[in-house]
C-alpha cells in the first residue's frame, strides 16, 4: 500500500461563529434580509447557502464591501447611523445587526430603524456585564480586552458598550417585543434557558436577541 502524500493540500473544515449559526436558525427560509454592518459578508453568505434568503448588506468600510462583492453578495457602502433613514418601513423580513450596535453613535436610533425597516430585528452584541470584564475592572483597574473586545481602549471602534440587562432595558424603551434571547458563555455554549436575566448577564460573553416591533401588526 502506498504511503499518503503528506504534501497534498488538506481541505479545511469551514467553521462559523456561533452567533451567526444561531441567527441562521432564527431566520425563516426564503426571507428578505438586510445585514447592517455586514463585514466581509460571512453571515450573508451563510444565510444564502443555508436559508436561501434574498440578502442585502450595508457596510461602512470600502475594503469589506469589495470583499462582499467578490463573494457575489449584494452589498453597498453605508453608515448605520446615517443611512438607515432612507429605507422604507418593513422593506425586509429581518434587519440584522451582528456585533455592531456597540460601535454606533446612536444605538437607540439605530435599533428603532431596524425595527421599522424589518418585520423582525436580530441584534447580537458583546456583554460588558460578563464576570471576566467585571473582575478585570475591579482587580486590574483597566479597560478589559477579550475575544469579543480585542482592541485596546484608544483604538477600539466601540463607542457604546452595554450589558445584557442594559440592552433588555433599551428594548422596552423602544417598544420591542423580545421573541427570543440567547446568551453564550466563554466556551461559546448557550446558557440554560431557565437562567435568570442576572445570571445571563453575569456569565454570558455575548448575546443574540430576536425582536419584533410591538406597534407593528
Amino acid at each position: 500500500m502506498n504511503a499518503p502524500d503528506l504534501s497534498a493540500p488538506v481541505a479545511e473544515k469551514k467553521t462559523h461563529r456561533v452567533d451567526h449559526l444561531l441567527i441562521a436558525d432564527m431566520v425563516e427560509a426564503g426571507s428578505r434580509v438586510l445585514d447592517v454592518g455586514c463585514g466581509d459578508g460571512e453571515l450573508l453568505q451563510l444565510l444564502s447557502e443555508r436559508r436561501g434568503v434574498d440578502g442585502r448588506g450595508v457596510e461602512l468600510q470600502r475594503e469589506k464591501v469589495n470583499a462582499c462583492v467578490a463573494r457575489g453578495l449584494s452589498v453597498i457602502q453605508g453608515d448605520a447611523d446615517r443611512d438607515l433613514d432612507n429605507y422604507p418601513d418593513q422593506a425586509f423580513d429581518y434587519a440584522i445587526l451582528s456585533l455592531t450596535i456597540q460601535a454606533t453613535r446612536q444605538p437607540k436610533t439605530v435599533l428603532e430603524n431596524l425595527l421599522r425597516i424589518g418585520r423582525h430585528a436580530i441584534v447580537s452584541f458583546p456583554n460588558f456585564g460578563h464576570w471576566r470584564i467585571r473582575a478585570g475592572l475591579l482587580f486590574g483597574g483597566r479597560m478589559p480586552m477579550t475575544t469579543n473586545l480585542p482592541d485596546v481602549w484608544f483604538l477600539t471602534p466601540n463607542a457604546h458598550l452595554c450589558t445584557i440587562r442594559d440592552f433588555a432595558d433599551l428594548c422596552a424603551k423602544v417598544d420591542a417585543t423580545v421573541e427570543r434571547a440567547v446568551a453564550f458563555n466563554d466556551y461559546e455554549r448557550q446558557l440554560p434557558i431557565k437562567w435568570s436575566l442576572s445570571m445571563q448577564n453575569l456569565f454570558g460573553e455575548k448575546a443574540v436577541f430576536l425582536l419584533r416591533n410591538s406597534k407593528q401588526p
